[in-house]
């Protein structure tokens, strides 16, 4: 039976996104073991918290190079929340502390008000609806502007925009799912995003 490998560095948000991939019925290993990683017919990378202490605990594992290998063998890869920002070079909550540089652009803070002075809170905490590009293979089935649900305070601002499959806006237009190859991000839980969410997955699978 093909399995779902979910790569563990104490990223916090690891068994709503196993108990996501269970209820589609996947059978599911949450592992750091550099074997069971590449033996996985779909790898993925979730998180919450710091960049910084995020890229400390996948370095200090001895993650990043199977990270890296796992996108370079082309395996279907899935980062969520944080784990789509550290797929990418560098990050403005943390000076000095590179990402896994898979994909080219910078994580940057969300900005307390738009440039019509209108203040937001910060974190966006709950439920903005995404504008599709129309050609995201993780929406393939979703119309309109679907909901689905965020907690961050860093947004994505990728340099190669034709990977951006999707955007939100709050307070500036933010980068929320990108597509290159084999790689998938999600700067949303698709896990706590109701079907919406696991259609998304379900395409995921899908790849």
């Amino acid at each position: 039976m093909p399995v779902v490998v979910i790569i563990d560095y104490d990223a916090g948000n690891i068994k709503s996104v196993e108990k996501a991939f269970e209820y589609l019925g996947e059978r599911v290993l949450i592992t750091r073991d550099t074997q069971e990683i590449y033996r996985g017919d779909h790898v993925v990378l979730p998180g919450v918290g710091a960049f910084g202490d995020a890229m400390k605990r996948i370095r200090s594992y001895g993650l990043e190079d199977v990270i890296k290998e796992v996108a370079r063998r082309e395996v279907p890869f899935l980062g969520i929340c944080l784990g789509q920002q550290l797929l990418f070079d560098y990050s403005e909550e943390s000076d000095n502390v590179s990402g896994l540089g898979i994909l080219r652009g910078g994580i940057v803070r969300i900005p307390d008000e738009d440039e019509d002075s209108n203040r937001y809170k910060v974190p966006q905490i709950g439920w903005n609806n995404l504008k599709l590009s129309g050609d995201g293979r993780l929406f393939k089935g979703i119309e309109g502007e679907p909901y689905v649900y965020f907690v961050h305070s860093y947004y994505l601002k990728a340099e190669n925009r034709s990977i951006v499959k999707a955007t939100c806006d709050y307070s500036v237009r933010i980068d929320a799912s990108v597509e290159s190859g084999n790689v998938f991000a999600c700067q949303f839980h698709p896990e706590k995003s109701s079907e919406v969410g696991m259609q998304i997955l379900r395409n995921f699978l899908a790849v």
